[in-house]
């Protein structure tokens, strides 16, 4: 059964749990995060500020169990909001504060980027329940990968340092042109027929694949624009040729919108996914590195909550 998508803040809730990522965007959000607690405070909410994400986690729940949470927010980008929802109870209402390199997921919930606009949707917004991906024992809010971007992502962060900007993608990538060998993956998909639940698809060899809960995607690529947080699947794309001339082309491909049109790429709707390979293949989740294949892949029907503002009207 499809959750009810959107439902009222209780109005008693008034604690309001702020996370700060210090490492998250290209520089401090200090006066940000002290503007929306004043902001906060003037309109007789309890903002609450930590940077210990162990104690965030912990902070958050026992205020949702209670009954006094009203948000849990987070400052910071993708992999923030990735990491509290991993930390936090299902149901826990979670809003984002962006200061990350891409916020992918700000700007699809349409939140604003001020601690005003913020603000605004605390006080008066609604509760969006969306359907996640679960990897492994891991919760990841907009996609999954295995192939090069995911090796382009864990070179990134073997050698990070500090904040990520768009420029910090040049070297990993020049390194996974010259390096990444496009190895054979095998998806073995799972549609979710109730006729036969646990009868998968057989095997499809790919070099790269690509999964959707969000249409969401780094650099605007629209990979699955048709991706659909409330329907209780994945949008899986893969691409069949393994070198990286021919990724270039699926590439390419996408940015035309043309890529669902290829003979080597293959678009399904699923409930599951499992991927394994004869070589270590790395996968990524939400833009951050995840680990190497075999992955077990599976959607978890409206396990988040977002804080968002009022519908239109």
């Amino acid at each position: 059964m499809q959750p009810s998508p959107r439902a009222q803040p209780a109005a008693a809730a008034d604690r309001v749990v702020v996370a700060v990522n210090p490492t998250a965007g290209a520089g401090p959000s200090g006066e940000r995060v002290r503007r929306l607690c004043e902001l906060l405070d003037q309109h007789g909410l309890k903002p609450e500020v930590l940077t210990d994400l162990a104690e965030v986690g912990a902070r958050a729940n026992q205020c949702h169990a209670d009954g006094s949470l009203r948000a849990l927010v987070g400052v910071g980008g993708d992999g923030t909001a990735a990491e509290l929802v991993n930390r936090t109870d299902p149901g826990v209402p979670i809003a984002m504060l962006p200061a990350g390199t891409e916020n992918l997921l700000s700007r699809y919930l349409g939140t604003g980027s001020s601690p005003e606009e913020l603000c605004g949707t605390i006080l008066s917004g609604r509760l969006l329940r969306l359907d996640a991906g679960r990897a492994g024992q891991r919760v990841f809010l907009l996609n999954f990968s295995c192939g090069f971007d995911a090796d382009v992502v864990h070179r990134l962060h073997t050698r990070r340092s500090g904040h990520i900007r768009h420029l910090s993608y040049f070297r990993p990538i020049l390194q996974s042109i010259r390096r990444y060998r496009f190895p054979e993956i095998q998806i073995y998909c799972d549609h979710g027929d109730e006729a036969s639940p646990e009868q998968p698809s057989s095997p499809l060899s790919v070099g790269w694949v690509l999964a959707f809960n969000l249409p969401c995607y780094g650099g605007g690529f629209r990979v699955a624009p048709q991706a659909d947080g409330t329907d209780g699947l994945l949008d899986v794309c893969a691409f069949g040729r393994r070198s990286f001339w021919h990724g270039l082309r699926f590439v390419a491909a996408v940015v035309l919108g043309r890529h669902d049109r290829m003979r080597d790429c293959t678009t399904a709707q699923v409930r599951r996914l499992r991927l394994t390979s004869e070589e270590p293949v790395p996968y990524q989740l939400d833009g951050d590195p995840g680990g190497l294949l075999p992955l077990e892949i599976e959607v978890l029907p409206g396990r988040l909550t977002f804080v968002v503002p009022p519908a239109p009207g």
